[in-house]
């Protein structure tokens, strides 16, 4: 008898789902726990490996759509079954529903502008138009007659190219002006482009917006000297086998100031406040469609070197989009780092259900005086954005001085474990 696949939950926060790639076409004999599509969750994209046999009789999500958790995924049976009557056993607005979501993505490519655009067209300096056929204030044309200048051969910074005032006032009679056409790359037409928006965009705007919104953020930043732990991290890689980066010494000082700071390492549960004896650092990853938090899990207890491995593979992962729930739940504590694109400090958004981010940003040489002489340090800019219902001010402030302790003498986290 025909059986309906429907599309399954990959993830806790997964509300629907997109059908990547099918792996199987209409006529196929599926085995179970054989691969049939890979789904797009709100995280990653996912196999998905059938739990029924039969022929795939009908695929209810084409490639590149969208379907609800527990919407008709396909429907296997028999070779030749009648699939249709568990069709229409389904309640009336559900097989409707799928024809918007197919329609949207179709108006996703470029969109014209409307037909009025048409009258911002450039006018060359060449064209046979007159002023009267220009696009340009009263004022500018009144200016333009009173000066002898040509309207048609001066390029408008108004709206639509429109000629102002101060066109006519920088324009030089003797000097040639391209007209906008003739420029390279130049853009004389009105349009746009609408993407649709994937699952895991979706779910960051989600989470993110009921995170700024609900949770009253403060923030507060501190410099932290890293001179110290850069002739640690030299040392280290020129006799270790793993190149240890400032990330794995932020991660491991993070996990270490946590330990002394439970409060910091909370969460806050509308009742209650659950604060975690265990530290798992969630690790910030850019990936194309948005950003991903993998976990380190009891960040403290590793050494510089299963770090440096773990997030390697999790950055890997990311991009290749084989995360599983797994790798991004159970997150205690969250840490953000731009350092690495020039960014000098920056605060984060809260990651829930944590009641504390770190954004790290780039380390910069200043000036700074030293023993009572000028010298150059290596400085770094952390800013703590902090839930101020669990966490208040001078609990976050001791937590950073904890943290900038350990940095600054980064030989009190190798005294922890080995490297």
């Amino acid at each position: 008898m025909a059986e309906i696949v429907r599309m399954p939950k990959m993830s806790d926060t997964m509300t629907e789902g997109v059908v990547a790639k099918w792996h199987k076409k209409v006529g196929d004999k599926i085995k179970s726990g054989e691969l049939v599509a890979e789904i797009e969750t709100d995280k990653a994209t996912m196999e998905f490996e059938s739990f029924q046999e039969g022929v795939l009789l009908y695929i209810g999500v084409q490639e590149g759509k969208s379907a609800p958790v527990d919407g008709i995924l396909a429907i296997l049976g028999k070779e030749g079954e009648d699939y249709k009557a568990l069709l229409e056993k389904e309640s009336a607005p559900a097989p409707a529903a799928p024809a918007p979501a197919a329609a949207a993505p179709a108006s996703a490519p470029v969109v014209k502008a409307p037909a009025a655009a048409p009258a911002a067209a450039p006018v060359t300096a060449s064209a046979p138009a007159t002023d009267s056929r220009v696009k340009a204030s009263p004022l500018a044309k009144k200016l333009a007659g009173d000066k002898g200048i040509d309207l048609t051969r001066i390029i408008g910074s108004g709206d639509g190219g429109r000629v102002v005032k101060r066109d006519v006032e920088w324009f030089k009679p003797g000097a040639f002006v391209a007209a906008p056409s003739m420029m390279p790359g130049a853009v004389t037409k009105e349009s746009f482009e609408e993407i649709p928006v994937s699952q895991m965009r979706k779910t960051i705007a989600r989470r993110l917006s009921e995170s700024k919104f609900t949770a009253p953020h403060f923030y507060l930043t501190m410099e932290i000297d890293m001179d110290r732990c850069a002739d640690a991290r030299e040392s280290i890689n020129a006799v270790a086998g793993t190149k240890i980066s400032f990330n794995d010494f932020v991660i491991k000082a993070a996990a270490a100031a946590l330990r002394q700071h439970p409060k910091v390492n909370s969460s806050w549960l509308d009742d209650r406040i659950r604060i975690n004896h265990h530290i798992n650092i969630g690790v910030a990853v850019a990936v194309e469609e948005g950003l991903l938090v993998p976990v380190v899990r009891f960040a403290d207890s590793k050494t510089l070197s299963q770090i440096n491995a773990e997030v390697k593979e999790y950055a890997q992962k990311a991009k290749d989009k084989k995360l599983q729930p797994s790798d991004w739940e159970g997150n205690t504590f969250t840490i953000s780092n731009l350092g690495m694109f020039g960014i000098d400090e920056f605060t984060a958004i809260i990651n829930p259900p944590d009641a504390c981010i770190l954004a790290v940003g780039g380390i910069k040489e200043t000036p700074a005086i030293k023993n009572g002489k000028i010298t150059r340090s290596s400085v770094m800019k952390v800013t703590l954005s902090c839930d101020h219902r669990v966490v208040d001010g001078v609990t976050g402030a001791k937590f950073l001085q904890t943290l900038k302790g350990f940095l600054e003498n980064p030989v009190l986290l190798l005294g922890q474990s080995s490297i």
